[in-house]
């Protein structure tokens, strides 16, 4: 299947079933802690990875993985077919490349300036879709442009453009904990994006959700109302080398 023979696929599908399960005994660990009942959905970080371990995910419950590369993603959604897949753009987005995405992408997490609010909206017009959308908030102390996010300031305003463009549902905010020499924990960097996500809530009702937690962070993410953890090497192992 997809360039493996059975026996090595077959290995693969034991492999990542293990760190799947390990993975969802985290996360449900994580929610008693918590004392949460609601679900909180994991989606995972298929970038890099080949086609054959999304039709694996898959195969094994996954209904939502991410992808941060047009191309990648473009081809990869194309090789797998229709599965019932959620497919989410987790990387930034070139204005240039909305019209690529918006034929692939599901949901769109990054989105993080004005400026491709327009292009994406356009976009999913023309291809006659509806994305869902999430705000990417900047949680680090200083800007990181190469990390994508609106500032906190500036998330709601951004947050009201989301919802009043015709293509796209406005359905929360995503953020990425800050890198471990800036100060400041996931923690606190978590607390703030829970904040916003309310503020933005209580104007949209429709935007509950909240994108935070990786493989390191997830149980702090859980621990102040993530909704969706985005896991990648806990499930799939180390990632190959980028072509």
């Amino acid at each position: 299947m997809m360039g493996m023979d059975v026996t090595t696929q077959e290995a693969r599908r034991d492999q990542i079933a293990e760190r799947l399960a390990a993975v969802r005994t985290r996360i449900d660990a994580a929610c008693a802690a918590a004392g949460r009942h609601d679900p909180v959905t994991l989606m995972v970080v298929t970038k890099t990875f080949p086609a054959s371990d999304v039709v694996l995910l898959r195969e094994l419950g996954v209904i939502h993985v991410g992808e941060n590369r047009d191309q990648e993603a473009r081809l990869k959604r194309h090789d797998t077919g229709d599965m019932g897949l959620r497919w989410h753009m987790i990387g930034q987005v070139q204005r240039n490349k909305a019209a690529s995405v918006a034929r692939w992408a599901d949901v769109v997490e990054s989105m993080d300036r004005l400026a491709l609010v327009e292009a994406l909206s356009k976009a999913a017009l023309a291809a006659e879709r509806s994305i869902d959308v999430l705000v990417q908030v900047n949680l680090d102390p200083q800007e990181r442009p190469e990390r994508g996010g609106v500032n906190p300031g500036g998330a709601l305003e951004l947050a009201n453009a989301v919802a009043g463009a015709p293509g796209l549902t406005l359905r929360g905010v995503m953020g990425v904990a800050p890198l471990p020499d800036e100060g400041v924990g996931a923690d606190t960097a978590f607390a703030l994006l829970a904040e916003l996500r309310d503020l933005i809530g209580a104007r949209h009702p429709m935007a509950t959700q909240m994108s935070a937690g990786m493989s390191g962070d997830l149980e702090e993410a859980i621990f102040h109302g993530a909704t969706q953890v985005r896991i990648g090497g806990a499930v799939l192992g180390s990632r190959p080398p980028v072509q």
